[in-house]
């Protein structure tokens, strides 16, 4: 299945992933300066919520082209659920 975002939906996602990529070189800059465990797991929490949302937004897009799909083998497959299904979960 490929994945076709519109404009918006590609920059917000787009987005997410760059404030994500940010975070994260805050996190080893803050560990290459010895700073605090528990602002350090902070900010690792904060880059794992970033990429979930990033990922929950581009399977949200999945979802809603297979359920929109005119194609009635796509939209009624089970094989196409199961994959939405694990794609999904892989980020539970």
């Amino acid at each position: 299945m490929q994945l076709d975002m519109s404009a918006e939906e590609l920059k917000s996602a787009l987005n997410r992933l760059r404030r994500a990529q940010g975070q994260l070189a805050g996190v080893i800059k803050m560990i290459e300066e010895g700073r605090d465990c528990e602002d350090v797991v902070t900010q690792l929490s904060a880059v794992s919520k970033a990429l979930d949302r990033a990922g929950f937004s581009i399977i949200a897009t999945g979802l809603q082209q297979c359920m929109t799909s005119e194609d009635p083998e796509v939209r009624d497959s089970a094989q196409m659920r199961a994959r939405l299904e694990k794609l999904f979960l892989s980020l539970a």
